[in-house]
């Protein structure tokens, strides 16, 4: 008897408030949190230490933008079960094809952009649906076997690139005239067209990448359709249950295939945003690693391996870009030394594992 009224009084003496706060801590994940929080202890020090904070806003909003659409493309994959899109260089790809060939011919501004847009969707159709029959023949393993994919793409391609016939001045080796260069510049052609449209600048300062933001708005909102879709709804139903969704008539293998194709053209989409935002092209083994922040970046978010939406997307592209922004700025600013690339480190590699544990602790 006293045992129970002891039980009931530690109930009755908890509060609402702190059982939120603390299932809620316990679902978004401690390291999340600490993340966030020192993103916001970031923000407060920068003042103190002669870091300007609305200069840093400004490039952590163009790295947003720069990098968002990338991010978005993990979304289809996590939400049919086929897991963290280690293959995105697979759309990156595709999205360099299309740029290619838009500079190959010689297009330049808005015209340009979009001519590598629609030059790249082909290419990743096609790369899309033959990565996504792989995938599902190797259910299970999916995202081990889309890294090796990413890799063997990406030094497939750094021997074409030697050996297709561009001729653009601006885009081959000069001593040889054929071959394209590691890195190509976009100036004249569409650098900056994105960030540049309707840009809100205080005087000669670039503020805000107005067309940049309004172009992941749209493809977000494209995303948004496409998952509230009948076909989106299949597809979160084979990621939540394959065999209950079997049994209602959807095609699981459909599915997934569907996602891949969805996660490659938005992948080829992101390289070109990215590009027109970098001011260059970069080919051969650039796009290899550039899976690893993306991947964390939405896991920062709050995503979990089979589970994703739009909100995660840009919470976590925004907490990942403030970090990598602001650190070089403050803790160069204390320690009179970068430890940028550590930081990009640990965050990108410890959200990954982080994820996987989660995923691992959850399937026993």
């Amino acid at each position: 008897m006293s045992d129970t009224l002891e039980t009931g009084g530690a109930a009755a003496g908890r509060s609402p408030v702190l059982d939120r706060l603390r299932d809620f801590a316990a679902d978004f994940g401690l390291p999340r949190l600490i993340i966030f929080f020192f993103v916001v202890l970031l923000f407060i020090i920068a003042p103190f230490v002669g870091v300007g904070v609305d200069a840093s806003l400004m490039n952590v909003f163009v790295r947003f933008s720069q990098n968002a659409v990338m991010v978005l493309a993990l979304v289809p994959m996590m939400q049919a079960g086929a897991g963290l899109n280690f293959g995105l260089p697979v759309g990156i790809v595709a999205g360099l094809l299309g740029a290619t060939l838009a500079m190959q011919a010689e297009l330049t501004g808005f015209p340009g952009f979009f001519a590598a847009l629609l030059f790249s969707i082909p290419f990743a159709f096609i790369f899309g649906w033959l990565y996504g029959q792989l995938l599902n023949r190797v259910k299970g393993e999916e995202m081990t076997i889309a890294m090796y994919v990413g890799f063997s793409v990406v030094t497939f391609m750094a021997i074409l690139w030697l050996i297709l016939p561009f001729t653009n001045p601006a885009m081959v080796w000069g001593y040889t005239g054929k071959g394209l260069r590691t890195t190509i510049t976009l100036d004249g052609y569409w650098a900056g067209v994105l960030n540049n449209f309707l840009a809100v600048r205080v005087g000669e300062i670039f503020v805000f990448p107005t067309g940049a933001m309004l172009f992941f708005v749209l493809a977000a909102f494209i995303m948004w359709l496409f998952m509230h879709s009948r076909t989106g709804t299949a597809l979160t139903a084979v990621g939540s249950n394959p065999d209950f969704a079997r049994a209602g008539g959807v095609s699981a293998e459909k599915m997934r295939l569907t996602s891949v194709i969805v996660s490659t053209i938005y992948g080829a989409a992101g390289i070109l945003v990215y590009q027109q935002s970098f001011g260059f092209i970069q080919v051969y083994q650039a796009p290899i690693y550039m899976a690893f922040p993306a991947v964390a970046a939405i896991l920062l978010g709050g995503a979990s391996v089979n589970k994703a939406n739009i909100l995660n997307v840009a919470l976590g592209t925004f907490l990942f870009q403030s970090i990598l922004t602001m650190t070089p700025s403050v803790i160069n600013s204390i320690l009179r030394t970068d430890m940028s690339e550590v930081i990009r480190i640990l965050v990108s590699n410890g959200m990954i594992i982080y994820a996987l544990t989660r995923r691992t602790k959850a399937s026993k």
